[in-house]
């Protein structure tokens, strides 16, 4: 198990030692739950969807969410996240685990205005704090079965299992890694359950999964700008 710390402004792993975490891209999976595919009316993807968050989206447990003066709907979205281990390209369904340095809890903060508006998912999905990682990485669970809930001020928004993904983590891993390289600590977000909904100032969000523990973080005002 490893803890994602932030010291002297460098992130970094820590279990007896610390290393550098340095991901250079976060990879997500749209629409691969069934159940909110069917919430939302949509038909299941023949494919993974996929679309890119920044890093400079990056923040960590007990940290701020920045709500943006530019958006007048911000949502959560409690997800399974993938962290890589190693670097590596064309990876087959079977070697997938091998690549994987263990599993956190991730949190695709959305403009969902900005996302109706642009209909491109960049900006909405970029802004910066709009990733929440953590607090933890673990590695031997079995990531098929797990429960995943999202409260809003202790309140019980989201709720589902992965056993819902209509794609499965190996896959996901093995079809961006066809695509693209996959650098050690890149971060995988694999989807949202369905009950995504909105957040507002002040508002306090937490996401549990199964055998991982509970990502908080807390929204405030852009006094910037």
């Amino acid at each position: 198990m490893y803890r994602i710390i932030r010291e002297d402004g460098l992130w970094l792993l820590k279990d007896n030692e610390k290393e550098p975490f340095n991901p250079t891209k976060i990879v997500c999976v749209g629409l691969n739950y069934k159940a909110h595919a069917k919430e939302l009316n949509m038909a299941l993807p023949d494919e993974p969807l996929l679309f890119l968050k920044p890093t400079s989206a990056l923040i960590l447990n007990e940290e701020y969410i920045i709500y943006p003066k530019s958006s007048k709907r911000v949502d959560y979205e409690g997800e399974l996240a993938i962290v890589i281990g190693k670097t590596c390209k064309k990876v087959s369904y079977k070697d997938a685990k091998d690549v994987i340095l263990g599993f956190s809890i991730g949190n695709d903060v959305t403009a969902r205005d900005l996302q109706k508006k642009d209909i491109q998912f960049t900006r909405s999905k970029s802004f910066d704090t709009f990733c929440p990682v953590g607090p933890i990485v673990v590695k031997d669970i079995d990531p098929s079965n797990l429960n995943i809930k999202t409260y809003v001020n202790k309140e019980l928004k989201q709720q589902g299992n992965t056993s819902d993904m209509i794609f499965d983590v190996y896959e996901i891993v093995s079809f961006i890694s066809s695509i693209m390289t996959l650098n050690k600590h890149d971060i995988i977000l694999t989807g949202t359950p369905p009950g995504i909904g909105p957040l507002n100032i002040s508002n306090e969000v937490k996401i549990e999964i199964d055998s991982i523990g509970v990502l908080t973080n807390y929204i405030k005002e852009d006094v910037e700008g």
